[in-house]
């Protein structure tokens, strides 16, 4: 679908397509207000612009709509709109070995624990191993610290979506 094609999309389709990238009800509404829009570029700096304006809840809103990395179980009717995006985005944890996927559900519980919200990163072309090194390092951060980091990471994933939709 070209920036173009997006375009002519009515609200309701829209609007689905964007919770495809993002979970986040309130950049969800923003970016159906910013259409039409004259490029891919310009698609990109909006949701990025739209993202940045946004606070922790809009933040918390978005992660809601990730399965848990490493637990593909959880790709369920609770995560219909992104379950196939996240599966394949999470690829790499799929060829991890037991062990890794113990660790990883593990570490996964921990950091939910100690910051109310689940380990979120842009897995694609990652490796278990390297998501797995990344959860280890990310729990010692502080709650502000992990929040933008892990917002930073969202921005990411969303941006990867928005590309698919091209």
């Amino acid at each position: 679908m070209s920036s173009l094609q997006i375009n002519t999309l009515n609200d309701a389709q829209a609007k689905q397509a964007f919770e495809h990238c993002c979970a986040a009800p309130n950049w969800v509404a923003a970016m159906v207000k910013a259409m039409p829009f004259k490029s891919a570029q310009q698609l990109f700096e909006c949701a990025k612009s739209i993202w940045d304006s946004l606070g922790e809840s809009d933040y918390l809103a978005a992660f809601e709509g990730h399965p848990q990395i490493g637990d593909l179980s959880t790709l369920s009717k609770k995560y219909a709109a992104t379950a196939q995006k996240a599966g394949h985005e999470q690829s790499g944890m799929s060829k991890a070995n037991e062990a890794v996927l113990t660790k990883m559900i593990t570490l996964n519980k921990e950091y939910l624990n100690k910051f109310g919200f689940i380990f979120i990163v842009c897995a694609t072309g990652k490796t278990a191993e390297q998501m797995l090194e990344l959860i280890e390092q990310r729990i010692h951060n502080t709650r502000s610290t992990e929040l933008n980091i892990a917002a930073g990471e969202q921005a990411k994933i969303t941006k990867i979506r928005l590309e698919s939709l091209l």
